[in-house]
């Protein structure tokens, strides 16, 4: 098992995070989130990353150690990372799947060890919440390699709106949540390397670990009430529909003027020499 770091620093994680062992009833956070936000603002944010112990998991023999550990939680986070393509038509299988706790993060080599039969298990385990974003995918991934029935897993891309928030990217709604920058700058890196890099290890760790950030942040603070929530989202709707709208007036417009511009052309008199 290939340690990667070992420097847990919790200072940035909200203490309330640690209090469930002591408190028996938590006051409920005012809810300041905002619906939006802008690109820039994120961008100027400082960034955070994952500061706990990273593992890597890519020999069949350090898989059970690992998975015990992550059925001995209550709830972890959840995140793939898969091999991008710039073909079109090309797909690759899942490479990689991260799953954190606040303190430890394991990443599971797919490419190199499958997707063996104790995790499979552990993702059909009702016993541990699992927290993803767009996690349907993922799991459906996870699932083409080894099938399996996914038992208690949250999506907190299906939950956001209940607060409010309307943005669903991770990075995003993060940003929305706690005022700080992860960063995406491996997003786009080959995920079916041999040994990941450092830099991929601490990308891939953490998103899982910020998935579940989120989730006990959101779950610490009060929802908007149904009817809001509702509204926000029809408001969200019309402005999508009114952004397609526009697009495609934009396009004919531009289609229109390519074709009358082509016609001129033709019309024009042809001087011999």
């Amino acid at each position: 098992m290939s340690k990667i770091f070992t420097n847990f620093a919790p200072d940035f994680v909200p203490k309330r995070f640690f209090a469930e062992k002591t408190s028996e009833k938590q006051v409920m956070k005012k809810n300041t989130f905002l619906h939006r936000i802008d690109k820039d603002l994120v961008n100027n944010m400082p960034i955070v990353a994952f500061e706990g112990e990273t593992f890597v998991i890519n020999l069949p023999e350090q898989v059970a150690d690992a998975v015990a550990y992550l059925n001995s939680q209550k709830m972890v986070g959840v995140d793939t990372e898969t091999r991008p393509s710039f073909v079109k038509g090309q797909h690759y299988p899942v490479a990689l799947v991260q799953i954190a706790t606040e303190e430890r993060c394991y990443l599971f080599q797919l490419n190199r060890i499958g997707m063996p039969e104790e995790l499979a298990a552990f993702f059909a385990n009702p016993k541990v919440c699992k927290i993803g974003l767009a996690f349907k995918d993922d799991l459906n991934a996870l699932r083409r390699r080894r099938n399996f029935e996914p038992k208690n897993c949250i999506d907190v891309q299906r939950m956001v709106g209940q607060y409010g928030i309307l943005d669903l990217g991770l990075q995003k709604i993060f940003a929305i949540c706690f005022g700080k920058k992860i960063s995406k700058s491996q997003q786009l890196t080959n995920w079916e390397n041999i040994e990941l890099t450092p830099e991929q290890a601490r990308y891939a760790s953490t998103d899982a670990w910020a998935t579940l950030l989120i989730y006990k942040e959101l779950k610490a603070t009060q929802p908007l009430s149904q009817r809001v929530a509702e509204r926000l989202k029809r408001e969200m709707l019309l402005e999508q529909q009114m952004h397609q709208q526009e697009v495609l007036a934009a396009r004919k417009a531009a289609e229109e003027q390519a074709a009358n511009s082509n016609l001129q052309e033709a019309q024009e008199p042809v001087h011999s020499v």
